[in-house]
């Protein structure tokens, strides 16, 4: 197996630290809203290098954080007149279940950044002790950059040029040494949320948290990093500096980035009114619609978000479930019986395919390739299968295809189709749970027709709904 380690920019041998167990760490979001679907990028991607792994008989310890403390969380407690941390819980709940409409596996470990300050402390200590950090005045504890002689390996970035030129790292601040200095903590604001430290009441840096949480979860050398390519400069070069000085040995051997994400070849951004949350992209389009456009390219390739791109993803997954459903309606309907001669060659054929499979995931986690696979194997199944079929042959064919969309994450049943009256009658209880007051069941079923493909909206006339 071949992955495109970041570090060294080429493809090398995946060789795990220790035989057949692979250690992850993934940066998760930091949690002040819905996620968008810039966020559900890394999260996809890299549950599917989770899953392959495990299908190659590795067993992984995958661990992704959440970030619940940072100025954007205080900003909006601030807005809502609440605390910063009824805003964190809040969208990692909701970040939860975005997530499971992505099929996205829970991580072995999802720790919180407010749950980790100790470590923080401890680490920053050690930075202190063998002269990497320095606390200034004010109490802001800074990491001297220039000590660590390898910054800049990761995001080949030198340090000349960034002290000339790149203004991204650079920070003012009373007693600071050298402006490229980054900081590990800092003193609190009015208002705001703090901690007890030996420099000041005060808060972590952002970037010795994943340090912290990497180390104290999978230990002081892991085997891969990863996280979109926004986070190789400075978040993971930070992060290199400070856990290689701290802890005296290679942090990550291999670090995997995926490419970025665009809306009709632009950047996504609020301003341009082109940025959209998973949840809104759920109004639309079944999330495994989603899933399947963010793997049908490579990981590390750019990928553009496109209402056309998302019709043809639709299509595309269609043939699959299609293919899927009638293997099963047949097998239902078939008489129990072994394979004949022929079904015994077509189904030695069909190995093909999932070779073709593996040499694309072992490829640097080629999903593009892989998925090209799986639509051979759908154009074998739809031409050699019939009603005479046998139900092993069905069967096996079957488990087959399902194994490989397993890996990918897609899930092969199709959601029922909902009547009409159903509906009707889930809006008028809905209606009755508003007028006694009982909104967690009215906003429960609104969730329930939702992930039914049915659209609520309230209008003076009333309740109107809609097909997704």
């Amino acid at each position: 197996m071949k992955v495109y380690n970041t570090l060294n920019r080429k493809k090398e041998t995946f060789v795990p630290l220790e035989e057949r167990k692979v250690k992850m760490y993934v940066c998760g979001p930091t949690v002040y809203n819905l996620i968008h679907i810039g966020n559900a990028r890394p999260m996809i991607v890299f549950d599917t290098v989770r899953r392959y792994l495990e299908y190659k008989g590795y067993e992984v310890n995958f661990v992704s954080n959440f970030t619940d403390v940072d100025d954007k969380i205080i900003k909006k407690a601030v807005e809502e007149g609440v605390s910063a941390k009824e805003i964190s819980s809040r969208y990692i709940e909701e970040c939860k279940k975005d997530m499971a409409g992505l099929n996205v596996r829970p991580a072995t470990m999802h720790p919180l950044a407010t749950q980790e300050i100790d470590g923080m402390l401890q680490m920053i200590s050690i930075l202190i002790d063998k002269g990497f950090a320095y606390p200034a005045v004010d109490g802001t504890v800074y990491f001297r950059t220039r000590k660590f002689e390898e910054y800049g390996k990761l995001s080949h970035k030198n340090l000349d040029d960034l002290q000339a030129g790149h203004r991204e790292i650079k920070v003012t601040g009373e007693g600071k040494e050298d402006s490229l200095d980054f900081v590990l903590w800092k003193p609190k604001k009015e208002g705001e949320p703090y901690w007890e430290s030996p420099w000041c009441q005060g808060r972590p840096g952002w970037h010795i948290e994943c340090s912290v949480m990497a180390k104290k979860y999978l230990g002081d050398e892991i085997d891969i990093h990863a996280g979109g390519e926004d986070l190789i400069f400075p978040h993971h070069e930070n992060e290199i500096a400070q856990s290689e000085a701290c802890n005296g040995s290679a942090f990550a051997k291999y670090w995997l980035h995926n490419g970025f994400l665009n809306i009709d070849n632009k950047k996504m951004s609020k301003s341009l009114g082109n940025f959209f949350t998973v949840r809104e992209i759920s109004e639309k389009y079944d999330l495994q619609v989603l899933r399947f456009f963010m793997l049908s390219a490579h990981y590390r390739s750019p990928l553009n978000f496109s209402a056309e791109l998302m019709e043809a993803a639709k299509n595309g997954l269609e043939r699959i479930l299609n293919a899927a459903e009638n293997l099963e309606h047949l097998k239902n309907n078939s008489k129990q019986a072994a394979m004949t001669e022929a079904e015994s060659r077509h189904w030695n054929e069909s190995s093909a395919f999932v070779d073709k499979f593996e040499a694309a995931m072992d490829d640097d986690f080629n999903t593009a390739d892989a998925i090209s696979a799986v639509f051979e194997l759908v154009k074998f199944c739809n031409t050699n299968v019939s009603q005479d079929s046998s139900q092993q042959f069905l069967e096996k064919l079957s488990m087959r295809l399902k194994q490989l969309c397993d890996i990918l994450g897609l899930l092969l049943e199709k959601k029922q189709e909902i009547l009409d009256e159903e509906i009707e009658s889930l809006i008028a209880e809905r209606k009755a749970a508003r007028k006694e007051k009982n909104f967690a069941r009215a906003d429960e079923i609104r969730e329930i027709l939702l992930e039914k493909g049915i659209i609520l909206e309230d209008t003076r006339e009333g309740v109107k709904w809609k097909r997704a």
